[in-house]
């Protein structure tokens, strides 16, 4: 009776882990003392020969902020601040509204809520759970081919051109998918967005990541290629294995996944439809537009350069031809009114995840913003930690700017962002511990796609876990096992290179 009576442990949910993470921060600004750098514009070659530029910070400018009197000036947050200001209570609405367009945190809700409201037109439609019956029924007995194909192809994508909030359109069509084949929204999670952040911190040529790494750090941008190429291999064929082997106890026993409660979203749908199906020209005509609308995509981020603003017009745009011929077609009885109404059930179904991204933004903002040049808590932060390998064994010191990368990524996801942040810091830093800039380089790679994996304030990852209504505790208790394998062989690498002098 008493064990009955004991409260099972319940994981905070997301909103909750948040609210306290910015409560710590707030806290830290009444403890630490502001600081900032010098900034300066440097110019560099891109991996296509053109040139770009960036403000990145002087090494060995950083100051601590003094009032008057000579002392740190420490303003922590109040608890409420009028005129646009930033205080503790005002986090979710600053945090929201805060970047532009082309980036974290306005431009990335958006992003979210128009992919949502685009898959929810084509998920009006049913062509998908048109085609997924119908691909079990011609896939019989080879449907785990679809896990090393499709992790293989993501991780190709993160490698090639950075792909990494276009994963939760490709989770919204591969997690019902998988579900029906027996699996679960992890097993789709991982060949989708974790295959991305493998390929993403692995490449040898991410415009979005290595490439401006290099650029600032001034090594020759897309130098060291093949050691590179042999790591993507590597870390790709762990992330297959290691969800083949995953996969497979689930489909054994679906009970045992920390997501089966709620897969049930996808699962009664595979329950209460004729595994036949009824896939006719109709569906063929919306998949056909997803695929041709995926191909423009691709081509678009790859000769263009598309990135936010651009990809959720793409889907939009989709989702539209979807609609239209979902009512010319009669696919599930569709009206003109249905594809309003898909879309909104659609964007209503991310709007938590929309969220979670404008929330987890208001932690950096509580600490002073990311900007280099103006006064900040995160400066201190990131400057105390960037001086602490000075004076370590040349092994060690490239260990800790891998681990420095790794904790700085929850406060700065952008992989360019970061970059332009740390590297200027990170690169005479390594001249002086006698680690080579392209081990530096290597360090901020691994150190950023990896916990990309793991930290809630990453906009695509809460994108993906929202697409895949699956909480982020319990995303973390399946995917902390695999984050310390990884950092373990992450680890591993960045000291091999550091003995061999990679450069």
């Amino acid at each position: 009776m008493e064990n009955k009576n004991k409260r099972k442990f319940q994981m905070p949910d997301t909103f909750v882990i948040i609210f306290f993470v910015v409560l710590a921060a707030a806290l830290l600004t009444y403890v630490l003392p502001q600081g900032q750098f010098e900034t300066e514009e440097v110019t560099f070659t891109t991996g296509d020969g053109g040139e770009d530029t960036r403000t990145v910070l002087v090494p060995g400018s950083f100051e601590t902020v003094t009032d008057e009197e000579g002392e740190s000036v420490r303003d922590g947050v109040n608890l409420f601040e009028d005129g646009g200001g930033a205080g503790f209570l005002n986090y979710v609405f600053e945090g929201l509204v805060s970047g532009d367009k082309w980036g974290s945190a306005v431009g990335v809700v958006a992003f979210i809520i128009i992919i949502g409201g685009a898959f929810g037109i084509i998920m009006k439609t049913r062509a998908i759970e048109e085609g997924i019956f119908s691909l079990i029924k011609h896939t019989k007995g080879r449907e785990s081919l679809i896990i090393p194909v499709m992790f293989v192809m993501f991780s190709l994508g993160g490698a090639v051109f950075g792909m990494g909030e276009e994963a939760i359109a490709f989770a919204m069509i591969l997690i019902p998918l998988v579900i029906a084949l027996g699996y679960d929204a992890i097993t789709g999670i991982m060949i989708t967005y974790v295959a991305t952040q493998i390929g993403f911190a692995t490449s040898w040529m991410n415009p979005f990541g290595v490439a401006i790494a290099q650029g600032v750090a001034d090594v020759p941008v897309l130098s060291g290629a093949p050691f590179r190429i042999a790591m993507w291999a590597f870390f790709t064929l762990v992330g297959v294995a290691y969800t083949w082997y995953y996969a497979a106890r689930i489909k054994k026993d679906p009970t045992r996944s920390v997501s089966y409660e709620s897969d049930e979203y996808f699962r009664k749908d595979v329950k209460q439809e004729d595994i036949k199906s009824r896939f006719g020209l109709g569906h063929s005509l919306v998949v056909a537009s997803i695929v041709i609308g995926i191909v423009w995509i691709v081509w678009g981020v790859v000769q263009h350069a598309y990135y936010i603003p651009e990809i959720a017009t793409q889907f939009f745009t989709i989702g539209l031809v979807a609609g239209i011929i979902g009512v010319i077609f009669k696919l599930n009885n569709m009206t003109i009114n249905d594809i309003a109404q898909g879309f909104t059930q659609g964007a209503r179904d991310l709007l938590p995840a929309a969220l979670i991204v404008g929330m987890a933004k208001g932690i950096v903002i509580i600490l002073g913003g990311d900007d280099p040049g103006e006064p900040s808590v995160l400066n201190t932060i990131m400057n105390a930690a960037g001086s602490s390998i000075e004076g370590l064994p040349v092994a060690l010191s490239a260990w800790f700017m891998f681990l420095f990368q790794s904790v700085f990524n929850f406060f700065v996801v952008s992989g360019s962002g970061q970059a332009a942040l740390t590297m200027p810091l990170l690169a005479p830093l390594s001249d002086i511990a006698g680690v080579s800039r392209q081990v530096a380089v290597l360090a901020y790679q691994l150190g950023d796609g990896f916990t990309n994996m793991i930290v809630p304030t990453s906009a695509a990852l809460m994108g993906v876990l929202g697409a895949a209504r699956l909480d982020w505790g319990k995303w973390f208790l399946f995917i902390i096992k695999f984050q310390v394998l990884i950092f373990i062989l992450g680890s591993a690498f960045v000291i091999t290179a550091a003995l061999i002098g990679f450069s």
